[in-house]
């Protein structure tokens, strides 16, 4: 039906037709999908949730004399050192260094914790970051420390650099036993007392191109509220799983890789957070536009939360392979109560449903101004990458 270049062609003169997920879905339901991939040439999808697979390349520029840092610590949260003399690598997962307890952020007064995303975040917002460096002196780097205050523009590269974002589906977290838990999931409470789940549903944007026919690497996304890109498969990518008829899979499956410009970023959709007896994380805002090349791409963007399922977890049992309560649609999740054993359990979303809506929504808005033009990857995403687990597979055997 349409081309990519066809379609940025439309972008450049102002009579492009984007319609977000959910306006694709409700246009579908009312005229059929033929007649609705007629009528669009660009799905928007979005979320905006916890990604912790996520962190900064910074380069800080040389000093005089040189540094060649081996340890270095922004805000007290370590940063990764071990490659060029003056670039880091910040993930945002890390906690500050020796954090054993809550912490008292003096910038706002609030009880609070700070690790790697909070840093990132107030980085892309534009505050200072305190830095202390330790360096391996040598003939060429002959300084051996170095303290510092940086600001996103005091330092040259700052890019987000993710290794594992945006998940195609993932799981719903419960609490079979008598104690409470603690997880990335957030607190689940003992004997079934709460669920939580992470994904948004319908207009997340790997579950409206669930075979990746669209998204591969290269693609232009809305990233941290600035221009980012799919750079390869994500780490713990598996297409493999399992999948309903419609091709949606019914547990945690494909994964990106994203990179985007930090400096460009809007501190609105990067925020760092923290989960309680857990660690620190960062939220994203991440947009994914779906070209209409075909009515097939109006057909798979017309699932509804009906027809999408996600695994019920039991996060009691200590194991890598956990067992489940079957299988719940995101219709019964987001209308706050499913039912596990006959006993109604309350259900809350990790990701914001409503930011996500916003997401989705501003990237809309971006393409029929003319900000923001579509790509053609350049290589696809692989589609057989099997999980491979690391076990135990025997006790240690010892040779005389």
């Amino acid at each position: 039906m349409r081309t990519i270049v066809e379609i940025n062609d439309k972008i450049s003169r102002g009579n492009v037709v984007v319609w977000t997920a959910e306006q694709v879905k409700a246009r579908a339901a009312e005229v059929g999908v033929a007649q609705a991939a007629k009528e669009v040439d660009v799905i928007t999808t979005g979320t905006f949730e916890p990604m912790e697979s996520s962190g900064a390349i910074i380069n800080l520029g040389h000093t005089d004399p040189p540094i060649k840092i081996r340890q270095c610590w922004l805000d007290g949260v370590l940063a990764y050192s071990g490659f060029g003399a003056v670039d880091l690598y910040l993930g945002a997962a890390q906690g500050m260094d020796g954090e054993a307890s809550e912490l008292e952020d003096p910038r706002d007064g609030a009880a609070g914790y700070r690790g790697g995303g909070h840093v990132i975040a107030d980085l892309i917002a534009g505050k200072p970051v305190q830095l202390r460096a330790i360096g391996q002196v040598t003939d060429c780097y002959p300084r051996a420390s170095f303290e510092t205050t940086i600001t996103r523009d005091t330092i040259n590269q700052f890019y987000l650099f993710n290794p594992r974002n945006l998940y195609q589906n993932f799981i719903v977290g419960v609490n079979g036993g008598d104690r409470p838990l603690f997880t990335y999931l957030g607190p689940l409470q003992p004997r079934l007392a709460n669920a939580v789940y992470s994904n948004p549903g319908a207009i997340s944007p790997l579950l409206n191109d669930p075979n990746l026919q669209l998204i591969g690497i290269g693609t232009r996304i809305f990233l941290g509220g600035g221009i980012g890109y799919v750079t390869w498969e994500g780490t713990q990518h598996f297409p493999l799983q399992k999948r309903l008829p419609n091709d949606t899979p019914i547990g945690p499956a494909a994964t990106l890789a994203l990179i985007g410009d930090a400096k460009q970023m809007n501190p609105y959709w990067v925020r760092g957070c923290y989960f309680k007896q857990y660690g620190s994380s960062i939220m994203l805002g991440v947009g994914v536009p779906l070209p209409v090349l075909s009515e097939e791409v109006v057909r798979r963007c017309a699932v509804v939360d009906q027809d999408l399922v996600a695994p019920v977890v039991d996060f009691s049992i200590p194991r890598r392979v956990r067992p489940t309560f079957g299988l719940v649609s995101y219709a019964q999740l987001k209308s706050g109560r499913i039912k596990i054993d006959g006993k109604p359990v309350r259900v809350a979303p990790l990701a914001s449903l409503s930011f996500s809506r916003q997401v989705a929504i501003e990237l809309k808005q971006w393409i029929e101004a003319g900000k923001f033009t579509l790509t053609e990857p350049v290589a696809s995403i692989a589609t057989n990458r099997a999980f491979i687990p690391q076990d135990v597979w025997g006790s240690q055997v010892t040779l005389d």
